[in-house]
């Protein structure tokens, strides 16, 4: 059945309906910028004289939120080459709101015997188009006539639809009455054939030409304008219900995919965020085993303190019971019982002892010349002796003290010196060995066994005891000088 023949657009009504439509005002106005109106009446006519199978209608777009909102479209085909022959494309061109500072929303929009190819570069299942024309737009210079150039030329490269075979069934009843439905015009409008009459009533605007009516070769696609036009055969027959289960399989699959990526993408953050915690947690693990090796440290010197302090307590504890009850015998003054170890210590002990005497007794001038026991002439004399008697005391007190220091630098020289000797013999291979030392306290000091329990500060003097110990013969000698036998006289 060949379909009437339907002429173009006129472009004066073109004209006449999208100024209608674009100057309405109140709750059926366009949601289009004034300032960009003019511009977008501008572009609808270009494309439609340009490519008249175009056609510029209202309809309804609902965004992804649920929000409904009445919009400019330019409903139709475009044209492409493909292997030498001219087919035409069913597209849906939405103006959004944004438009033209934003690039419309294009979606192709396949009839009953179509179907859309998968994959493609440039469509995706659901028919929407993303070529970089349209991710490239540029507000002014970007219009749609070049648009929808460059989707012919990228549609003829890859075809973005397919026909399939349909069994072939007997031509309808023709239908004389002028108001029927002559063709089912399929669109995301969702216009059908009647309700295309009544848009043309109201803008005096037929409606677009099909393939075969706009001299262009036949679609190998199906029919999708009006009228049964001629659909070329493919080499394979496919069941509708096997591709609509085939196009639900595959949306069914980019919809996982998409769910398993995005599931990937979070996965992959939370494992950045542990192995930041991962890293954190190390670090205060080397703090912690840090300070726990410090401690660990500290309570082992402790322990060696404490172990010192309880030696030290049963050395003394075993002196107080051996001399518990011991009397002084013969022994008039109670402070002749304690000997000084050498004639600078029993020199310092007297001037200690007469500087803390003159002291007091100075403290006792001052309270009787309070009192007036004491005539304050008298008091003055007094003074001035015991602060003459108590200068020299401290100043002997002083260089004492600077004497004792010098030979306790000496004793530990010594000391030191009679360890490495030792050393040096049993590395040289010596057996036998004999240290000796005119130091007396050194000599004392090596020769006394609790004498490395006195003191921390005795530290040489027991790894001297500890290498005489060693198996070999060796041991630490006293030589008698003139001046040691003074000192020992003394």
């Amino acid at each position: 059945m060949v379909p009437p023949a339907v002429q173009s657009p006129n472009p004066q009504l073109t004209q006449q309906f999208l100024s209608s439509v674009l100057s309405q005002r109140g709750p059926a106005a366009l949601p289009y910028s004034e300032d960009t109106k003019w511009l977008i009446r501008q572009h609808l006519v270009a494309v439609t004289t340009t490519y008249p199978s175009l056609e510029p209608k209202t309809a309804t777009f609902t965004h992804n939120d649920g929000r409904s909102v009445n919009l400019l479209q330019a409903d139709g085909t475009i044209p492409m080459s493909f292997q030498g022959v001219t087919y035409n494309i069913p597209v849906l061109i939405w103006l959004m709101e944004s438009y033209p500072r934003h690039a419309p929303c294009v979606y192709v929009n396949p009839t009953r015997d179509m179907i859309i190819k998968r994959p493609h570069p440039h469509v995706n299942p659901s028919g929407l188009v993303s070529v970089p024309y349209l991710q490239n737009w540029v507000y002014p210079s970007s219009n749609l006539v070049d648009l929808v150039r460059d989707l012919g030329v990228i549609f003829g490269r890859d075809p973005p639809l397919y026909s399939q075979r349909r069994n072939p069934q007997p031509p309808p009843p023709q239908n004389l009455n002028p108001n029927s439905n002559f063709g089912s015009l399929s669109s995301n409008s969702g216009n059908s054939q009647s309700g295309y009459v009544q848009h043309h009533q109201h803008h005096q605007h037929p409606a677009p030409a099909s393939p075969a009516r706009n001299n262009y070769p036949p679609s190998p696609y199906g029919s999708f304008g009006g009228g049964s036009s001629r659909v070329q055969n493919l080499p394979h027959t496919e069941d509708p219900t096997e591709v609509f289960k085939r196009n639900a399989v595959n949306k069914i699959v980019e919809m996982v995919h998409g769910d398993v990526t995005a599931l990937r993408k979070t996965r992959e953050a939370e494992m950045e965020g542990l192995f930041s915690l991962q890293g954190v947690l190390k670090q205060r693990e080397e703090v912690l085993n840090k300070g726990l090796k410090e401690m660990q440290e500290e309570m082992e010197g402790l322990e060696q303190q404490l172990q010192m302090v309880l030696m030290n307590t049963d050395v003394l504890e075993g002196w107080l019971r051996d001399n518990q009850g011991m009397r002084l015998g013969s022994l008039e003054n109670a402070e002749d019982a304690f000997d000084c170890v050498d004639v600078l210590s029993k020199q310092m002990l007297d001037c200690t002892a007469s500087d803390l005497a003159i002291e007091d007794t100075l403290y006792a001038l001052d309270k009787a010349v309070q009192v007036g026991s004491v005539p304050f002439d008298q008091y003055l004399r007094s003074v001035r002796a015991l602060s003459r008697e108590q200068f020299f005391h401290r100043a002997t007190a002083a260089k004492v003290r600077a004497a004792q220091l010098q030979a306790q630098g000496l004793l530990w020289n010594t000391i030191f010196a009679i360890w490495r000797g030792l050393l040096l013999a049993w590395e040289a291979g010596y057996w036998e060995v004999t240290c000796e030392t005119n130091c007396l306290e050194a000599f004392f000091l090596i020769r006394d066994s609790q004498a490395r329990f006195c003191s921390s500060d005795n530290e040489p003097v027991s790894k001297i005891q500890d290498v005489l110990k060693w198996n070999w013969k060796a041991d630490v000698a006293l030589i008698q000088t003139e001046g040691l036998m003074i000192q020992m006289e003394i």
